[in-house]
């Protein structure tokens, strides 16, 4: 083996590179190191056996790109580097943060202890048995929906919303405190009715109003 030859395989062992085509189909891409294109390489994921992560690169996306012995026809995308098109979208130091295209962002930073999912337009939780809710608080605000599609959903502590509709009935226990606004049931406001027909005596009054 040549010395020139030596020296291209070392090269290549590792290389840096920008994204320039993916397949989505086939969870590959191509990646531009100066003048040299690769050809469809595998990007590496965080587990790929029966538990499986995925989050394919995008066009842009500053890479890392390995080869083994130096073959190109071996590389894969070890890894993404930020970059002047795409900087770091924080600089805290533990928290973990994910931002998408659509400028969703989901972050949890242990500084204050804050699980946040903001940007979102649906989020749908599914579960066979039951969603428990293990919290002094829970409030839940979205732009359009937040579904939880369970047989049971347990909030243990106080539940904060905006609206309220319960569709199917149900019952409540201990002490319920209303105040203001207008409390109605079938059309009679519970804390402004009045009853007509009142007379002394055993006789009933009519119905609320």
């Amino acid at each position: 083996m040549s010395l020139q030859e030596l020296y291209r395989l070392l090269s290549n062992l590792f290389r840096q590179g920008v994204v320039i085509e993916v397949d989505l189909d086939n969870d590959c891409c191509r990646v531009q190191s100066g003048e040299l294109v690769t050809d469809w390489i595998r990007w590496l994921v965080h587990r790929a056996g029966e538990s499986r992560s995925y989050w394919a690169p995008t066009v842009g996306e500053q890479v890392l790109i390995g080869a083994i012995g130096g073959e190109l026809t071996t590389g894969f995308v070890l890894g993404s580097l930020y970059s002047n098109a795409n900087p770091a979208p924080t600089h805290s130091a533990n928290a973990l943060h994910h931002t998408f295209p659509d400028g969703a962002v989901i972050e949890y930073e242990p500084k204050n202890g804050i699980l946040k999912a903001v940007g979102i337009q649906k989020a749908v939780i599914e579960a066979s048995e039951e969603i428990s809710a293990t919290t002094k608080k829970v409030i839940c605000k979205a732009s359009v929906e937040i579904k939880f599609d369970t047989p049971n959903v347990i909030c243990t502590n106080n539940l904060t919303t905006g609206t309220l509709n319960v569709e199917k009935g149900g019952e409540m226990t201990g002490n319920i405190t209303h105040k203001n606004g207008k409390f109605s049931s079938n059309g009679v406001v519970i804390d402004s009715h009045y009853h007509g027909g009142v007379e002394r005596g055993g006789s009933r009054t009519d119905g609320p109003k």
